[in-house]
């Protein structure tokens, strides 16, 4: 009888401690827009977990591999958000793109004013930069198509910039476009190099 039970028993640990695991990382990200990551303590994590400080600690060490594992979790999900975007669809591209902007945009820009005090926090902008490029390189190869050396770089560079979460706060946050706004903005910015024969 009791072998019976130990499977049940031993997933039920599994699940509980993978509760408590997805806990913790969600209380550091959610400090993490609220307060700058250098006041940020492993007693206020632990706290807004509802676990205590030692259960953080034996799960994920210090503050720097929590954030670590927590800036992990959130790139996995962005990238399966984006990876959803469709390649020479435009519209679909930037519709994609918008929706993912209003979702983790304050927090990319919260990232990226860290980046410089603190050294995981870099590496994950960093892998960020790469991704977005990765992700425009994607999107637009119809555009890129025929392109090489400099010409290619450049007409990819603008792609990067326009579609940039910092040209989403300009248009978004700082100047107040409204998401259709936004999307209308981008469209126009882009027609030009997307339509065939764009210049070179």
């Amino acid at each position: 009888m009791k072998s019976g039970r130990r499977p049940y028993t031993m997933a039920r640990r599994a699940a509980s401690a993978e509760e408590t695991r997805l806990r913790i990382l969600g209380a550091a990200r959610d400090l993490f827009v609220e307060l700058p990551l250098a006041q940020i303590t492993l007693a206020q994590v632990a706290d807004r977990a509802g676990v205590a400080v030692q259960t953080v600690i034996r799960r994920f060490g210090d503050k720097d591999a929590l954030f670590a594992a927590a800036a992990r979790q959130g790139f996995e999900s962005v990238a399966a958000e984006r990876d959803a975007a469709p390649a020479g669809d435009l519209a679909g591209a930037l519709g994609n793109l918008a929706e993912h902007y209003e979702h983790t945009g304050r927090l990319a820009l919260k990232m990226l004013a860290d980046e410089h005090s603190s050294p995981f926090m870099r590496e994950v902008t960093a892998q960020g930069r790469a991704y977005h490029r990765a992700w425009c390189a994607r999107v637009f190869a119809g555009a890129l198509d025929g392109l090489a050396g400099a010409d290619r770089e450049r007409r990819l560079a603008q792609f990067v910039a326009v579609c940039d979460v910092y040209t989403w706060r300009l248009l978004r946050l700082d100047a107040g476009l409204g998401r259709h706004q936004y999307i209308l903005a981008l469209t126009e910015l882009l027609g030009p190099l997307v339509r065939p024969g764009a210049p070179h």
